[in-house]
């Protein structure tokens, strides 16, 4: 009886279709595809509603790491932030509300709280939106829109597919990935992206259709837009300037302590703009306001700098900073504090774009005036600003995401130069630790433990689920027949009020399982109830050999909706009373998992 149910359990437990490897790595190739062609014809929107708004021509030619021409608007130019922003509002509200901010946190609640659903819509409406926001002057990235788009095509094809949550979960991720290799060329930063962010299990399973992912997507957008890395670097630079003396690295101890400060004043000024923002109750005028302010910044820039500076992605000052053409300490400073002022009013206010690509604004702007001024007090040759500024890119964007691999990995592949791999190491893993202390949370997951929403901090290896079974059952349990009354067993003098844990069987036969607190012995004496244990033995129970590892027994547990496993040894195929040398409850599972994450409890607030 107890074999025929559990199959019936594993059957009704299995509600959908799981795929196997090979055809989950070959959507994750389409899912790249598509992402990579979509990341494509995203920067091509950017350019049409850029060109449009700020020279009145309709041309899809636009580069972002060069500065462009003055709009022939004058200060008008400051209502194109305004009239972009209006368009954002009325897609956003009419269509896909999740597709306001920078997009990343709505990926990650998908894939933590929502099976990896995401609605279809969200990738048209993302890209219009984001495409009109950036073009218009938005200081926002063009980054976290293509993740959002990524992983809304990964999760339609899952949907679509009806595959099981795990690899609708994979997909979403795979397309996170895709999105940003695509948008920076950097395929290694795609997937260390995924892991560090988007992936709650990181295995063959999972990494394997990711990597393909972003490698297909890199494929494709370096066919249309070239191999070159996101950002060139002077050639002297790779060969001699990065920074390796003694005291350039103490340097870059100190540029990442300044970064975190930095991180840490931009996740908590863009979570005060948010609050600060929601106080007029009209989105429409709330936006208007904040891309306004906007507009009177990037005018004024231009005005005493020649340039607009703060607005869109902002790649063009990045470009300049790492070719050594500005170089003035105090206006880097004020150019990383505009930077995150302007941000902060776009999507606090309403807009709809990332915040790496201001990260790694702020980043070059902070790097640049701390090698500025330390190359005024220090004649090392190795202290450059186009040098620190690349550092301070990986710190800055390592603290306020809190992705160490990933921002030492992009900032390498964006530049091409290993040599500053090092330094950077050393500036990413002290930004990090500042902002911790300052900041528990980062820039993606503040806005979701707002939600009550919490995500992991740090990913642990799954030493349960590989202990065997023998290592986790109770040894303590009763084997009792089924005809065994219930009042005579509280009664026998060994059963002083333990929990119990009972096999109850029909000869060799397992009829099911039954735990007893035995202090209701106090309340039935005297009593008769005519009761027997197989009359009160539970059904739903699962089998497990002793050599089987935990994560199989769980496995059963959830499909048979057990309530206890019965270990047996041998390799019988119908489980005999025996056989039987302990049972497995949901208590002693807990109980083991929290044993394994012992070693780390202390440090988990950290």
């Amino acid at each position: 009886m107890q074999h025929h149910g559990e199959h019936q359990g594993e059957q009704h437990g299995v509600s959908r279709r799981t795929l196997g490897l090979l055809a989950l790595s070959l959507l994750a190739i389409a899912v790249g595809i598509v992402t990579g062609f979509g990341a494509i014809v995203f920067r091509d929107l950017i350019a049409v509603v850029h060109n449009l708004l700020f020279y009145g021509r309709l041309s899809a030619v636009y580069n972002a790491n060069l500065y462009n021409p003055p709009s022939p608007w004058g200060a008008a130019i400051i209502l194109a932030p305004v009239i972009g922003g209006l368009g954002v509002v009325f897609l956003v509200r009419t269509f896909a509300p999740e597709a306001r901010g920078h997009g990343v946190p709505e990926v990650m609640d998908a894939i933590f709280y929502r099976d990896g659903r995401i609605r279809p819509v969200v990738a048209a409406v993302k890209s219009l939106a984001s495409a009109l926001a950036i073009g218009s002057g938005s200081s926002v990235g063009r980054e976290g829109p293509i993740i959002q788009i990524g992983a809304s095509l990964g999760s339609t094809t899952g949907q679509l597919v009806h595959m099981e949550a795990w690899q609708r979960i994979t997909l979403v991720a795979a397309g996170a990935g895709a999105g940003i290799a695509a948008t920076f060329n950097t395929p290694i930063g795609g997937v260390m992206f995924a892991v560090e962010l988007m992936l709650p299990e990181v295995s063959v399973r999972t990494f394997l259709p990711v990597a393909l992912a972003t490698g297909t997507a890199t494929f494709i957008g370096r066919s249309v837009l070239g191999a070159r890395p996101a950002f060139d670097v002077p050639a002297q630079l790779v060969l001699t300037g990065a920074p390796s003396s003694l005291q350039a690295v103490l340097l870059c101890v100190v540029l990442g302590a300044v970064c975190g400060c930095g991180a840490t004043a931009f996740i908590r000024g863009l979570h005060a703009a948010e609050e600060l923002f929601e106080r007029i109750a009209n989105p429409y005028l709330r936006h208007a306001v904040g891309m306004a302010g906007v507009g009177v910044m990037m005018y004024a820039f231009l005005l005493f700098t020649g340039h607009y500076r703060v607005d869109g992605v902002g790649y063009s000052t990045i470009q300049d900073i790492l070719v050594g053409g500005l170089a003035s300490a105090p206006l880097l400073l004020l150019l990383g504090a505009a930077k995150l002022t302007a941000t902060a009013a776009s999507l606090g206010s309403g807009s709809s774009g990332g915040v790496f690509s201001p990260s790694l604004f702020m980043g070059a702007t902070l790097g640049g005036a701390v090698g500025a001024l330390a190359h005024m007090f220090f004649a090392v040759p190795d202290i450059t600003v186009p040098a620190f500024a690349m550092v301070g890119m990986a710190a800055m964007v390592g603290g306020a995401t809190g992705a160490a691999m990933t921002a030492v990995t992009m900032i390498f592949e964006m530049t091409r130069d290993y040599e500053i791999v090092m330094p950077m190491i050393v500036a990413v893993a002290v930004s990090i630790g500042v902002r911790r202390m300052l900041s528990a949370e980062n820039i993606y997951t503040i806005k979701l433990v707002a939600r009550r929403h919490f995500i992991p901090k740090a990913m642990h290896a799954n030493m349960f689920l590989v202990r065997p079974v023998a290592e986790v059952m109770e040894r303590d349990f009763l084997l009792l027949p089924k005809d065994t009354g219930f009042d005579e067993f509280l009664r026998l003098p060994e059963q002083n009020g333990r929990l119990r844990h009972i096999v109850v069987t029909d000869g060799e036969r397992i009829v099911g399982t039954l735990r007893v607190n035995t202090a209701l012995r106090q309340g039935l004496e005297g009593a008769y109830t005519g009761v027997t244990l197989g009359s009160l033995a539970n059904e739903r129970y699962t089998v497990a050999q002793e050599n089987d590892i935990m994560f199989d027994v769980i496995t059963r547990f959830w499909r048979r909706k057990a309530l206890m496993a019965v270990v047996v040894r041998g390799g019988h195929r119908v489980p005999r009373a025996s056989d039987v040398v302990g049972v497995i409850t949901k208590e002693h599972i807990a109980d083991s998992v929290a044993e394994s994450v012992k070693p780390y409890a202390a440090t988990a607030a950290m």
